[in-house]
């Protein structure tokens, strides 16, 4: 499983303001003060190729159709997978490696090796929410998301992933508001609209 958690298909991706640890119950907040950036913003934090993620986020709210969209989401992807390192790159394969022999904890600890060497990369922290999520770690996994939109914030994965942590929780009103940002910056995400429809019924109740 190529760990994307990201999109809610098949289950498969915020230092704060609110400390968050693994006795902190997820509940407690709201999607905005899940959404706040680390009270100190990482040095990097907007380092990268912003010119071509800027491109494709743009094209991304106007593309015609799913194929179109999953195309640029692709590419979207592929830029942020794109460690710029040797030593990251490998460390990753091993990540995967890992994760597909459900060596979750050797996983995480590879994770930390990379994410010290690469701070500003944001796979990494996405990968290790994901990785968090998989054990059931909602505490660490939320920290992680808001690393992960610290450093771009329009992570339709990340925020599709809090939309997910959130419904596990039984948080519906807030998972919803997550999911609606993921849409709001990808119209075409796989399966989130049929989750917003559901949950806008749960929530809002039905029109009359």
């Amino acid at each position: 499983m190529e760990l994307r958690f990201p999109v809610v298909s098949a289950v498969g991706a915020i230092g704060l303001l609110l400390t968050v640890s693994a006795t902190t119950p997820a509940s407690a907040q709201s999607v905005e003060q899940w959404l706040s950036p680390p009270a100190e913003p990482p040095e990097h934090a907007h380092s990268g190729p912003k010119y071509n993620l800027d491109t494709l986020f743009g094209a991304l709210k106007v593309a015609p159709d799913e194929a179109s969209a999953k195309a640029i989401e692709d590419r979207i992807w592929a830029l942020w997978i794109a460690s710029g390192s040797d030593t990251c790159t490998l460390l990753m394969s091993r990540v995967k490696a890992a994760t597909d022999e459900k060596d979750y904890d050797l996983a995480i600890r590879l994770l930390n090796a990379v994410v010290a060497i690469k701070p500003d990369y944001v796979e990494a922290w996405n990968r290790r929410a994901t990785i968090y999520y998989l054990k059931q770690d909602y505490a660490h996994a939320i920290a992680d998301i808001r690393q992960v939109l610290a450093r771009e914030p329009r992570h339709f994965g990340a925020l599709s992933g809090l939309g997910l942590i959130l419904q596990d929780i039984g948080d519906d009103k807030d998972a919803l508001e997550a999911y609606r940002k993921a849409l709001s910056i990808d119209p075409h995400l796989e399966n989130i609209p049929d989750v917003v429809k559901t949950l806008t019924e749960k929530v809002e109740g039905r029109d009359i």
